[in-house]
């Protein structure tokens, strides 16, 4: 395949995944071989310690590319981006728990759109109640700092134009984040993001996710991702909250002082005129950095 010819590249990023990854790349290529487009298949091998890239060579048609070490997730999905050849990327996990039957349609509704998300119906994995009470407190903050209904914040099953990924290659992180920062960046820059239902089943082998590492990596990001593309959904809010409890504060003290105003006052007043003014500038600087 001459690489101007390939269209879709699908990256699977994994780490120790020998148990499922035979599975997930048989029904993959059955399913892309039905496209009738021209493919390529990428497994970045994060530095796995068991079969897991020994399995994926036994395929010809799929490319393998290893880190020499474990460096997350997010590291992996770089990698594959940036590796792969086509025009359009689909992303899907190694681990079994992404229906490799969606893709098709990922790839219609993306002919419409920059990026396809599949919305999960469930969640799954270790601690899934807390995993379930994260995501949801994260998703319903992405929601307000985007605008936007988000479904699924961090599914790792999508597709996407890979010229816009490339925008954003150097804001995304390592870790488990990656697919809440993408999200996220073509949301806050204006790119058009659907969501399409899909079943979610339980993962073979173990999870790398960690729950309160992944959980603050996940909220550090979101607030990071706006801070970059809308510092004044962020600063606005504090600094009009901050300035009518000022103004009732001062109110309450011209009539309890007689025309003193407390210190508190004061404070309350001047923090949020800094914080209008820091929101401010910082839009600023975003819109003359991204110009």
């Amino acid at each position: 395949m001459q690489e101007q010819e390939i269209k879709v590249s699908v990256i699977i990023p994994a780490y120790n995944e020998e148990q499922a990854i035979s599975r997930v790349l048989e029904e993959l290529i059955a399913v892309m071989d039905s496209l009738k487009t021209l493919y390529e298949i990428i497994v970045v091998d994060d530095g796995s310690t068991d079969n897991t890239r020994a399995l994926a060579e036994r395929y010809p048609r799929v490319r393998v590319i290893a880190h020499s070490e474990n460096r997350g997730p997010g590291a992996a999905r770089t990698t594959g981006v940036r590796q792969a050849r086509g025009q359009y990327v689909v992303m899907i996990d190694a681990d079994g728990t992404y229906p490799v039957a969606a893709i098709p349609r990922l790839l219609e509704e993306l002919s419409e759109c920059d990026m396809v998300i599949g919305a999960r119906d469930r969640e799954a994995g270790t601690w899934p109640w807390l995993r379930a009470l994260a995501k949801d407190a994260i998703r319903a903050l992405a929601s307000y700092l985007t605008r936007t209904k988000i479904p699924d914040l961090n599914s790792g099953l999508r597709a996407m134009k890979r010229e816009l990924v490339l925008e954003f290659l150097p804001l995304l992180p390592e870790t488990h984040s990656w697919v809440s920062t993408i999200t996220m960046a073509f949301l806050s820059s204006g790119y058009t993001v659907r969501w399409i239902p899909i079943s979610y089943h339980k993962r073979v082998g173990r999870s790398t996710f960690h729950p309160i590492a992944d959980t603050y990596n996940y909220l550090l990001l979101v607030i990071r991702s706006i801070m970059y593309f809308n510092p004044l959904r962020v600063f606005f809010p504090l600094s009009l909250f901050l300035l009518l409890l000022g103004m009732g504060k001062a109110v309450y003290d011209i009539f309890a002082y007689r025309f003193h105003f407390a210190p508190s006052t004061v404070m309350l007043v001047l923090t949020a005129i800094q914080l209008g003014a820091i929101g401010l500038l910082a839009d600023l600087i975003v819109r003359r950095s991204r110009s």
